[in-house]
């Protein structure tokens, strides 16, 4: 498979954040969202062929992996590697954006999947895949990323016209600007989780962390 870069860092969102984490980047990506912020990962031809063993040999002793991109389910060995990473004993998060299926990932309680809903400010709303959310289990993560009231209202209509069973997180565009949310999730007494990226806090918008 083609990855386009590894390393560790601490997990930056979700239900592992701030947990020392060794990081799967792929490379490609099916959508273009409009406030993306790893335009580098776009390109299907980037990056290395890598087979199983050689990240696994990567990761080494490291407990927790997040598989990203991209879209890591783009690549075809994706199952191969979660797979083998679960028989390493690792817990891994996989960083998917809503519009694959993903059923085809393997069905382990060390897989955290991450799935996004894109809202409207992305501009890749029309692509997301909403039979995936009935297959989101407790331990999963479904993330909405907002920019502003539109996409809030947004949110809000998905998980009323679609509830779901597991843990879900509203974060800023640009992963800092917290307050919108968190008074709109307080007056509205919303069961979300409001979390910034904690990579963005401590180093910036910066590759590699």
């Amino acid at each position: 498979m083609r990855i386009l870069e590894n390393f560790l860092s601490l997990q930056g969102e979700g239900l592992k954040i701030g947990c020392l984490t060794y990081f799967i980047r792929a490379s490609g990506c099916n959508l273009r969202c409009s406030w993306c912020d790893t335009e580098f990962s776009h390109p299907y031809d980037h990056g290395t062929e890598m087979d199983v063993d050689q990240i696994l040999a990567l990761v080494g002793d490291i407990e927790n992996v997040c598989f990203t991109g991209g879209e890591p389910l783009e690549q075809k060995e994706a199952p191969e590697l979660l797979r083998g990473l679960v028989d390493a004993g690792k817990t891994v998060v996989l960083e998917t954006n809503g519009s694959k299926d993903i059923s085809i990932v393997p069905d382990s309680e060390r897989i955290i999947i991450s799935m996004d809903i894109k809202c409207p400010s992305s501009g890749m709303h029309d692509r997301m895949l909403m039979s995936n959310l009935p297959k989101l289990r407790s331990k999963d993560q479904l993330k909405f990323v907002i920019a502003d009231r539109a996409d809030l209202e947004y949110a809000v209509s998905v998980l009323r016209e679609h509830p779901v069973d597991t843990n879900v997180i509203f974060s800023p565009v640009g992963g800092l600007s917290l307050q919108m949310l968190a008074e709109e999730v307080v007056s509205r007494r919303l069961d979300v989780r409001v979390l910034p990226q904690l990579h963005k806090i401590i180093w910036g918008n910066r590759q590699g962390v």
